[in-house]
């Protein structure tokens, strides 16, 4: 549920200006191997939450679905900014994580909560900006 506070906040522009360039966020995707086992949906919950929480963004709705018993376990955290989602895949080690935000989150620091608390052996980040408008 948003507060007044939360209301106020999402009637600010939400794109995003660095180093001159105007874009609608930044948007990651992760790729993370030999991981810690993630086979419980609380556990994948409070990371979306604690993740979103590390990078100043408004959550709006957690949501996450597990496939049974030994398979994997899809979440999703939508925000007033956009979302973060992990997907797991136990049999495999991996963990596929997407951060999109807009407005002043930090979406490194939704990055350094996974990491830390995922501990990929190996990970693949990609960084994209969406909406690059050229000035």
């Amino acid at each position: 549920m948003l507060l007044d506070s939360d209301l106020n906040k999402l009637k600010d522009d939400y794109f995003v200006k660095v180093n001159g360039e105007l874009f609608a966020g930044h948007h990651y995707l992760i790729d993370m191997w030999e991981v810690n086992k993630l086979d419980e949906k609380n556990r994948i919950n409070d990371l979306l939450l604690k993740s979103a929480k590390a990078a100043g963004a408004t959550v709006l709705h957690i949501n996450s679905h597990h496939f049974g018993d030994g398979q994997g376990i899809s979440g999703i955290a939508i925000l007033a900014e956009s979302h973060i989602s992990i997907h797991t895949w136990p049999e495999r080690n991996f963990v596929a994580c997407d951060i999109f935000m807009c407005g002043s989150t930090n979406p490194d620091l939704a990055l350094e909560v996974l990491k830390k608390e995922i501990m990929p052996h190996k990970i693949v980040v990609k960084k994209v900006k969406r909406g690059l408008i050229k000035e």
